[in-house]
C-alpha cells in the first residue's frame, strides 16, 4: 500500500508517524506533499516520508490520498489534483466541514470518497475519528480506512454522512471544552490560595484519574457521581450550584451550537 498526504500540517504528519510507527506502511511508500518550504525541511530532518513542493504525476501511483489541507484551501487544491486522479484511488478527506458530494463535484466526479473527523489527541495516539464513506467506495473501503484511523486512537464508521456535523461538535471541538473547564478550575484553586503549579496538578490529576475511573467501571455515571456527592457535602453543595446556575444546560446548547454552526460550514 501506498499513501500520498496533502498537507504537511499538525494532522497530516501525525498520520505519517502513526502509520509508520504501527507498521501499516514503510516510509518509502509515504508522500507528504507541503508547499511550505520550511515545513518541508523539517520534514526531511525527520525522515518520515517522501517529500513533495506540488502535485503532480507522480501521485497516480498512490493508492490511498489523504487531503489534510485547510478547507479555504482545497478549491485551489481540487484544480491541480484532478488532473491526476485514477479511478481506482481512495481519498481520505481530513477536511472540517467539506462534504463527500462536494469533494466529488471539485474532482470531476471521483467516486470512491471517505470522509473523517478526528480530534488533536490523535497526535498522541489517543484520538477518536469518526468516518463515513461514499456508496461508490464500497464495504471493503470501510475497513481499509478504519485500520489507518485506528493507528492515532479509535475510529467509529457512521452510515449517516449527515451525523458528522454532530461528531465535530462533540469530540472535534470537545478537547477544547475540558481544556476550558480545566482552566476555570485552575484558576479558582488560585483565588482560593493555592500556588498556580499545584491548582494545575490537582485539577489535571483529578480530570485524568476521573476518566480512568469511567473506563473501568460498570456503574452509570449517575452511580458514579452519587458516589462522590455525600448527601449534605461539598460536593453536593457544589453539584446543586452547577443545576441552579444552569451550567449542564449551557453544556448542552454550547454543543448544540457548535453543531449547527458544523452544518452551516458544509453548506457552504
Amino acid at each position: 500500500m501506498k499513501i500520498a498526504i496533502i498537507g504537511g500540517g499538525n494532522m497530516g504528519v501525525t498520520y505519517a508517524r502513526a502509520f509508520v510507527r504501527s507498521n501499516i506502511v514503510p516510509t518509502e511508500n509515504i508522500l507528504i506533499i507541503e508547499k511550505h518550504d520550511e515545513k518541508r525541511e523539517a520534514l526531511k530532518n525527520e525522515g518520515i516520508a517522501l517529500l513533495s513542493d506540488n502535485i503532480d504525476q507522480s501521485i497516480s501511483s498512490y493508492d490511498i490520498l489523504i487531503i489534510a489541507v485547510k478547507p479555504q484551501d482545497f478549491i485551489t487544491m481540487s484544480g491541480q489534483l484532478k488532473a491526476y486522479l485514477q479511478p481506482n484511488q481512495l481519498i481520505l478527506s481530513i477536511m472540517a466541514g467539506i462534504t463527500i458530494a462536494t469533494i466529488q463535484q471539485h474532482l470531476g466526479g471521483h467516486q470512491k470518497i471517505a470522509r473523517a473527523m478526528p480530534n488533536t489527541p490523535a497526535q498522541l495516539g489517543f484520538g477518536i475519528s469518526a468516518f463515513a464513506i461514499s456508496a461508490e467506495a464500497g464495504m471493503d473501503s470501510v475497513s481499509v480506512i478504519d485500520t489507518l484511523l485506528e493507528t492515532t486512537g479509535k475510529s467509529i464508521f457512521m452510515k449517516d454522512e449527515s451525523l458528522i456535523d454532530a461528531v465535530t461538535a462533540m469530540s472535534g471541538s470537545g478537547p477544547a471544552y475540558f481544556y476550558y473547564f480545566i482552566k476555570h478550575m485552575i484558576e479558582v484553586g488560585k483565588e482560593l490560595g493555592l500556588e498556580e503549579h499545584v491548582a494545575a496538578m490537582l485539577a489535571k490529576q483529578t480530570m485524568l484519574g476521573s476518566f480512568q475511573m469511567m473506563a473501568n467501571s460498570k456503574d452509570s455515571l449517575d452511580q458514579m457521581i452519587s458516589m462522590v456527592a455525600s448527601k449534605g457535602g461539598t460536593t453536593e453543595a457544589a453539584l446543586n450550584t452547577f443545576d441552579r446556575l444552569g451550567v449542564g444546560t449551557g453544556i448542552k446548547e454550547a454543543i448544540k451550537a457548535a453543531e449547527i454552526r458544523a452544518k452551516e460550514l458544509s453548506r457552504g
